[in-house]
């Protein structure tokens, strides 16, 4: 059973971060460094949300002596996602600046 609740901000800045370049494969430690989270915290989220078709993944092949490397990326559905979450922010912060305005 899925739950309907809102993501975790660590949920939401992986999604924004896989978002800014939605095309392209990124390993996880990539998104460590940019997102601040540690791996413990990362690795579920991620997959979670392969898990929910959100992610598509990869492996990429061993190069020289480097172990291979789990890849992620969005799927169709995940870019959908993520914009209808940005939409609905961007919606919520219109509606708190008309109703500061309104209260002034």
């Amino acid at each position: 059973m899925q739950r309907n609740r809102p993501p975790s901000p660590q949920t939401v800045k992986v999604l924004l971060a896989l978002a800014a370049e939605p095309a392209r494969w990124r390993y996880g430690y990539d998104l460590v460094t940019e997102v601040h989270l540690k791996s413990g915290s990362l690795y579920p989220i991620l997959v979670r949300l392969a898990d929910r078709g959100l992610l598509e993944t990869s492996w990429e092949p061993s190069v020289g002596s480097r172990p291979p490397r789990h890849l992620y990326r969005l799927t169709g559905a995940g870019r959908d996602f993520v914009a209808a979450l940005i939409a609905a922010r961007h919606d919520r912060s219109a509606a708190h600046t008309r109703r500061r305005l309104s209260e002034a």
